[in-house]
């Protein structure tokens, strides 16, 4: 029997390592079709826009940035959480230096995606 069948992590704002310039990214979890990424982004970085080919949910884990989901923009604060079905356009501006989650779902036509 595995000792640990379960993956954890206590701070999520402390394993995002915010980098003072750019964007760090670290895959957490790749279990069961679901893969989920912790991001530090510095304050003024971005991810211009782009499509995953999976269902994905991005939540604000600490600090503030601009977000555009579809044609909607707003503030993503701590606590803010959007679910995008497959080939949403986003974008994301860190307004602060940023902790953001994203969530990619299982796949549902077995195809390859990536965030």
């Amino acid at each position: 029997m595995d000792e640990h069948p379960f993956e954890r992590t206590d701070d999520l704002v402390a394993a995002a390592h915010l980098p003072e310039r750019g964007i760090l990214s670290q895959t957490i979890s790749d279990a069961d079709g679901v893969r989920v990424v912790l991001f530090g982004f510095a304050t003024g970085e971005e991810l211009s826009e782009h499509t995953s080919a999976r269902a994905a949910i991005l939540e604000v884990v600490a600090g503030t940035a601009e977000l555009v989901v579809g044609v909607e923009s707003f503030a993503g604060r701590p606590g803010t959480w959007v679910r995008m079905p497959p080939r949403m356009p986003h974008s994301i501006h860190a307004t602060s230096p940023l902790v953001l989650l994203l969530t990619l779902l299982p796949e549902r036509d077995g195809g390859a995606g990536e965030a």
